[in-house]
């Protein structure tokens, strides 16, 4: 054989297997149901907050320009990230709490992928209709009505996609003056962009990716085996009942037939969002949105069955028979009461302290453009600037005396009043009588009293006297 016999011979291997597109079949049921009352609930959170007013403002704006985050009453200032830390940490604790206990409620009914995806999807049915009359379409040749059918989808895609990105921006640039740009194309080019962005990646991901994201794009399929155990609420099926599996008619006895519950219509895959079988068994790629058990009652009403062959249950009580009192007495179980402390203790803190936060602040810093000097009367002076920043949506006035050195007062008018959800610095000069201290730096304290409420700051800042 020669090398060009040889070369023709080379079979060439590809490592990427293409997957087939899942057609999801339209289900009705008590899961479905709830999925599209969360659906409506997040997606009327989502869009109409941005619209709502507080006063004379957005009730909830990220103004990334002036440094400040508008929600309802709160202001918040850089300085108090530590709310949007804890926040965060709630958010994953509650999340690890609801696995533990019912496994993926968030990809099922609430997360972005999914919420989306059905959007899409409810889209695409009543346009090119359902599981079969799209799967035709897709095969077909090309015709006008394929391309009629195909183009007003995607221009519904893209135009939902582009009102979730001016939606998204709104919550950062205020979405009236955000509309008004828009309606006279004077829209900034970070706004531009932003909007098309999230547009783009809305029509994307719910659009062509849809499955893929939940399957091979997010981290939460990979890591919640370790937050499962046998006592976690999951999609299962009862394979004891269901097996050995068959397709038989309504009026004949299963158990003539030697056969199990489930009739092999395969309406489970059918439905199934990421296209797995779960009769297999648990498997990562399932979102526990609970079509499947949907479908499958359905079936099993039909033919006269009872109803949870498939249906949310535990490992445990699968294998040993638990009842649902039984399940519900391991719920409690010690990595639940650990969440379940900790998300608590967490929150309670969040709480006190906002509660408690004071709707002001002061930072107190030395005037680097100034050197400690002496001056009239054998004075040291020192000068400081201090930010006041108004949390509130009220002016404030402000008094402000300084401690810690004998004979230290503030050269500088000591009254300061700042505007609502102003920030605000101020110089001012400090003095003190040269042997009140030996050179150095000494430690001296700003007391910032608020008028017409009782609260104040205390502030430490350092006092430097020449040698």
């Amino acid at each position: 054989m020669t090398a060009q016999d040889k070369l023709g011979a080379i079979e060439v291997v590809s490592l990427y297997a293409s997957e087939a597109k899942i057609y999801p079949r339209t289900v009705r049921g008590f899961f479905s149901n709830w999925r599209w009352a969360l659906v409506f609930l997040t997606q009327l959170i989502f869009y109409g907050l941005p619209w709502l007013e507080w006063g004379s403002r957005q009730a909830v704006v990220f103004d990334l320009g002036a440094r400040r985050f508008f929600i309802f009453n709160l202001v918040l200032y850089p300085q108090d990230f530590i709310y949007l830390t804890g926040i965060l940490v709630i958010s994953a604790l509650s999340l690890f709490l609801f696995t533990a206990v019912a496994g993926r409620l968030w990809c099922g009914y609430a997360c972005p992928q999914t919420v989306y995806t059905e959007i899409f999807l409810w889209v695409e049915r009543k346009i090119e209709g359902d599981r079969t009359a799209r799967s035709k379409l897709d095969h077909s040749e090309m015709s006008l009505e394929k391309l009629v059918k195909k183009w007003f989808k995607h221009l519904i895609w893209i135009g939902i996609g582009l009102w979730t990105g001016f939606t998204f921006v709104g919550y950062f640039t205020p979405i009236r003056s955000l509309a008004l740009e828009f309606f006279t194309t004077n829209m900034g080019s970070w706004e531009v962009f932003w909007v098309f962005f999230y547009g783009f990646a809305t029509y994307g991901n719910a659009g062509f990716m849809r499955e893929q994201v939940c399957k091979y794009m997010c981290p939460y399929a990979r890591f919640q085996s370790a937050m499962f155990d046998k006592d976690t609420l999951i999609v299962t099926y009862d394979q004891a009942r269901g097996e050995p599996r068959g397709a038989r008619h309504k009026s004949v006895d299963a158990t003539t037939l030697q056969l199990g519950a489930c009739v092999d219509c395969t309406l489970c895959v059918q439905v199934c969002p990421t296209g797995i079988d779960i009769r297999k068994g648990l498997q990562y790629e399932c979102i526990g949105c609970g079509a499947c058990a949907d479908v499958c009652d359905t079936v099993m009403d039909k033919m006269g069955y009872a109803k949870g062959l498939v249906k949310y249950s535990t490992q445990h009580a699968m294998s040993e028979g638990l009842s649902k009192r039984q399940i519900l007495q391991r719920v409690m179980r010690p990595r639940v009461l650990v969440y379940t402390l900790i998300l608590v203790t967490i929150s309670f803190a969040l709480m006190t302290s906002l509660a408690l936060r004071k709707n002001y602040k002061v930072d107190v810093v030395r005037d680097r453009g100034s050197l400690a000097r002496l001056v009239e009367d054998g004075q040291i002076e020192n000068v400081f600037r201090l930010q006041f920043m108004n949390a509130s949506e009220s002016a404030q006035r402000y008094t402000v005396s300084v401690s810690g050195l004998q004979g230290i007062r503030l050269a500088s008018n000591a009254q300061i009043t700042v505007d609502p959800t102003e920030s605000r610095w101020v110089a001012l000069r400090v003095v003190a009588p040269q042997e009140s201290a030996a050179p150095g730096s000494h430690s001296i304290y700003f007391d910032i009293a608020l008028l017409d409420a009782q609260q104040h700051l205390v502030e430490k800042a350092v006092f430097i006297i020449p040698r």
